[in-house]
């Protein structure tokens, strides 16, 4: 089984909103960047991928198997670290415990007291006393409690502060020296991906723009900064979005090869962000 998560032509609409022919794939044993603007279709994605909403077409398989008849099968299997409080506010966290521990058939106890120690979480305090990165931590400790194959995480950085965005990060990097783990890391604080990311899917409004390595994506973008008497209708159409001013412009292009045979050193090119690349995407669609 090569791919842990594989949607085919998947179809949603409610809302104004849809997901376009979606097809994607999740390699086992990396970690998997998902990228997009907000309201891009990221958290939709995610909740089908958990059955939590149900496609309008188009088929989903986790772990080489559909959700009917293998949901709990399938969910046994699976971390889910979502950037929303799930907990129940008025229980302690070792009361919380009791509550989900049951669900699983591989909850490992000394893993579960290895992590909350790690993260140096109270048992014996009510939910509702813990901050956001506490209610997270607490979160991925129940994850790994199991022996998750695949987590899955929706935005767990977002409104985190630097040190522990960094803590859990390092979290993540070690999980993945064991080679059966797949991790799939949905966020738009782009930068938390350099670190750790092996492939990176990007989608735009619902509709799937590419999965690639970490590294083919410097290979083929690059931000191009020349004046403006270098662009005509022609070269233009070398390049994804241009943002024009007096001075010049910069452009994004997903060959970078093709733009050093045509300008050669009459221009610059750099190597984008990942924000470059969803910022200049949606300026160009």
């Amino acid at each position: 089984m090569e791919n842990v998560i594989e949607l085919q032509h998947i179809q949603k609409s409610f809302n104004g909103f849809e997901i376009k022919d979606l097809s994607i794939k999740v390699k086992k044993g990396f970690v998997t960047g998902f990228i997009g603007g907000n309201g891009a279709g990221k958290s939709t994605t995610i909740k089908m991928i958990m059955n939590l909403m149900q496609q309008d077409s188009g088929t989903i398989s986790i772990f080489g198997k559909p959700y009917k008849g293998n949901e709990k099968e399938i969910k046994e299997r699976i971390g889910f670290v979502y950037d929303d409080n799930i907990f129940y506010e008025n229980i302690t966290l070792k009361d919380m415990k009791r509550i989900i521990k049951p669900a699983y058939k591989n909850w490992d106890e000394k893993t579960f007291q290895h992590y909350i120690n790690q993260f140096e979480l109270p048992l014996n305090k009510n939910m509702k006393t813990f901050s956001k990165g506490m209610k997270m931590k607490a979160s991925l400790a129940m994850a790994l409690a199991h022996h998750a194959e695949l987590i899955i995480m929706d935005e767990p950085t977002s409104g985190l502060d630097p040190i522990f965005r960094r803590e859990l990060l390092n979290i993540l990097h070690e999980l993945m020296q064991d080679e059966h783990k797949t991790i799939f890391f949905s966020t738009h604080i782009t930068t938390d991906l350099d670190r750790i990311a092996d492939y990176i899917t990007f989608i735009h409004n619902g509709e799937h723009i590419f999965t690639k390595e970490f590294y083919k994506i410097e290979e083929d973008y690059a931000i191009v900064k020349g004046t403006l008497e270098l662009l005509d209708r022609e070269t233009e159409q070398e390049f994804l979005a241009i943002r024009k001013t007096n001075r010049g412009f910069e452009a994004l292009t997903a060959h970078k090869h093709r733009v050093d045979t045509i300008f050669g050193d009459a221009v610059v090119v750099e190597k984008p962000t990942l924000e470059d690349i969803m910022y200049y995407t949606k300026k160009g669609r």
